[in-house]
């Protein structure tokens, strides 16, 4: 079972938290939503979704968790202007950690400065700011380089999320005995 951190903020857009929320919990794995504090109710961009933040960003480290999953919409913005989310994504990036992130989810990779070098895709008005940051950006459903799984919109999701399951997979067969400890 793999311990995923969801970041979230105001505007997230409704499934690209809810789908591949459900997934990973229907895969056994434990998906906790992390905000800039703890117990704050979130709503979707679309009002269809309200959830509650578990874990404030401060009170975590990137050894805590196994993957990172960064839903789209407007929460990306909003996430990107906070010091810790960023340094909590550029220190869980560079230590190897699984970063899947959708739509506008790679502004806050953009941000923390690590798709330098990297193949994504995104939500298309994104790519931009993306190229600036010095990445390649491709229109596809799903792209895989390295330690980072990205995806352009909600239509793309259960490709997405069947990337992220897989990769997770991947990970704790890449260790005996697998579980959280065996994923990163």
């Amino acid at each position: 079972m793999a311990r995923v951190a969801i970041l979230l903020d105001e505007m997230y857009e409704d499934s690209e938290f809810r789908i591949p929320y459900e997934r990973l919990r229907q895969a056994a794995h434990a998906p906790v939503i992390v905000g800039s504090e703890a117990g704050r109710r979130l709503t979707g961009k679309r009002g269809e979704e309200s959830v509650m933040t578990e874990v404030e960003i401060g009170d975590v480290s990137p050894e805590d968790y196994d993957a990172v999953v960064i839903p789209g919409g407007r929460s990306p913005e909003r996430l990107r202007t906070d010091p810790r989310m960023v340094g909590f994504i550029r220190a869980f990036f560079q230590d190897g950690g699984l970063v899947a992130a959708v739509c506008h989810g790679p502004l806050l990779l953009a941000a923390a400065d690590v798709v330098r070098g990297r193949t994504l895709t995104s939500w298309p008005a994104v790519q931009d700011e993306l190229f600036e940051a010095g990445a390649r950006w491709v229109d596809r459903e799903v792209v895989e380089d390295g330690n980072l799984v990205t995806s352009r919109k909600p239509a793309d999701l259960e490709a997405f999320s069947r990337a992220l399951l897989r990769r997770l997979e991947l990970r704790a067969g890449a260790h005996p005995g697998g579980g959280a400890e065996g994923l990163r």
